[in-house]
Formats: C-alpha cells, sequence, structure tokens
C-alpha cells in the first residue's frame, strides 16, 4: 500500500491505475465498521483508495475537533492488512488552502434532523458536502462508499453526486454492530463501562420498533412509544427519535414501505446517533387458483 499526502501525488499514482477505482472516505480511527467497507470496496473496485482526513469545516464550534482520535500508523496498518492500495492522507492545507472559501450545500435532506440548528446545523452537512466534493474530484472514483450507521449522510452524499453529475455510484453498507448491539462509532471510545451500558438503550429502542412493526404494528405513535420507552428505561434523553422517508427524510405518518426510525441522543461525553429501516410486512398474496380434486 502506498501513502500520499499531496493532490500531485494521488493523481500521479492514480494515473492509469486499474479500473474501477473503489473510495472509502474516512476521519481515521479505524474500526470494523470501516474495515467493512474497505472490504467491500476490495470486492467492488481494481484499485482501493482510503482517505483519512480529519475534516474541520464539518466539526461545530462546540464540538470534539480537538480531542477527536488520531493514530495514522495504526489506521495505515489496518487499512493495508484489508486491501487498500493507496492511502490518502493530505494534511488541512492541502485540502483548505489559504483563500480557500467555497462551500457546497445540498438542499432538501440536509436541512433535517442533524441539520436542523437546534442539533449539529447546517455547516455541519456543509462541510461534509464540501469535501466529499473536493474528494470526488481528487480522486475520480468510479464508486465510493459510506456506512448506513450515518443514514442522512448517506441521502446528501448521494444527492450531492447526482445533482453535480459526479458519475460516481454510491454504495451504502450496512451498519456495522459490536456483539451487545451498539453500532460501532469512533466515539464509543469516549464511554466509561457504564454509559456504554447506557448507550446500548438506542440500540434496544431500534430493535423494539422493529420487532412491533414485524408484528404489524405501523401507527408511527406506538412505534415511537415502544422505542422511546428503552430510552426511558436507561435514562437516556434522546435529541431527536424519528420517524422518516428513507427516501427523503419526510415526515412519516405511518410505516408505509421503508421508513428510516433515527435516533440521537447524549451519553457522557458522547454523541451519538443510530438508526433502522423499518419495513411494513407484506400483506398475504390471495391464492385465486381453482381447487383440483375436490369432492363433489
Amino acid at each position: 500500500m502506498k501513502l500520499e499526502r499531496t493532490v500531485s501525488g494521488l493523481r500521479r499514482e492514480l494515473a492509469g491505475a486499474p479500473r474501477p477505482v473503489a473510495l472509502v472516505p474516512t476521519m481515521g480511527a479505524l474500526h470494523e465498521g470501516h474495515l467493512t467497507l474497505i472490504r467491500r470496496a476490495r470486492e467492488q473496485g481494481a484499485t482501493v483508495v482510503v482517505s483519512i482526513f480529519v475534516n474541520p469545516a464539518q466539526f461545530g464550534p462546540r464540538e470534539d475537533l480537538a480531542a477527536y482520535p488520531r493514530d495514522e500508523e495504526r489506521d495505515a496498518r489496518l487499512a493495508a492488512e484489508v486491501g487498500a492500495d493507496l492511502l490518502f492522507v493530505p494534511p488541512a492545507e492541502e485540502v483548505y488552502p489559504p483563500g480557500f472559501d467555497s462551500r457546497v450545500e445540498v438542499g432538501g435532506v440536509s436541512a433535517e434532523l442533524e441539520g436542523d440548528p437546534a442539533h449539529r446545523g447546517p455547516e455541519h452537512f456543509r462541510g461534509v458536502a464540501t469535501v466529499v466534493a473536493k474528494l470526488f474530484n481528487m480522486v475520480g472514483p468510479d464508486v465510493a462508499l459510506f456506512g448506513q450507521k450515518d443514514a442522512q449522510q448517506a441521502l446528501v452524499i448521494r444527492k450531492l453526486a447526482r445533482d453535480l453529475d459526479f458519475g460516481v455510484r454510491i454504495e451504502v453498507v450496512p451498519t456495522v454492530r459490536d456483539r451487545d448491539g451498539l453500532a460501532l462509532s469512533t466515539r464509543n471510545g469516549y464511554l466509561t463501562a457504564a454509559e456504554r451500558e447506557r448507550a446500548l438503550a438506542l440500540s434496544r429502542a431500534l430493535r423494539a420498533a422493529e420487532a412491533l412493526v414485524e408484528g404489524g404494528e405501523l401507527e408511527t405513535d406506538r412505534v415511537l412509544e415502544a422505542a422511546r420507552a428503552e430510552l426511558e428505561q436507561a435514562a437516556v434523553v434522546p435529541e431527536y427519535l424519528e420517524l422518516r422517508s428513507a427516501a427523503d427524510l419526510s415526515p412519516a405518518e405511518r410505516v408505509d414501505g421503508e421508513v428510516l426510525m433515527c435516533v440521537a441522543a447524549r451519553v457522557g461525553p458522547a454523541r451519538l446517533i443510530d438508526n433502522v429501516i423499518l419495513r411494513a410486512p407484506a400483506e398475504p398474496t390471495l391464492d385465486t387458483r381453482p381447487l383440483t380434486g375436490a369432492a363433489t
């Protein structure tokens, strides 16, 4: 695996590289969720590029930019072990050189939930969209892979790629969870053992909602109530717990088709998010074929 820190070096390495090129953008501190993306990229691409960049543009003033974990040597070893061909680790001034003042804003889906000023705010997805647009231009990938845990981010990036004609296919890989059900996240490392136990309420809440829907309950109030009960039992107060269309994040009046249940909450020093796609049970098909061999 080769390591590059400059756009010119990255492009030089990719010139004539076997296609398709698969990109896995990360902020480092790699865990099994990231490694699953890289393995999947290995299946998708002849050349696998992993980027590591802790993007200051997507952190708010009260967020954990300075404390965000960084361990390049460990990340490089792990990325190489699971099949990365090229590791791109640019310094901030390479991505945002002096005088840089452009921003990319994706309308619609970026204004909800995490983009609400009551939560991370609109600057969060402006920062995400800007850095991802730059990475797409720097790498020129055929496919880019993201995790379902950041479901809203995936929707924003799909829309970005479509609206700006990047010609890159966006693949969203299912959330990877620890054995206890907690969705893997770099921020899980901030939790004490007791806080981690409380954090499990997020995945329990999603499972409770999922079980209710699988049993035939489609009314949003009842589904939300089942999830909220799990959070309350662990004294976890959600920033939001909502049912939204999995296609465009519009409010879901009932579970019809694919509906995204998403939750965000602070547990100790960590702000955690999680989600599940709820699917209404398929209605049984009426068999109208004539009976054969019936008694007369």
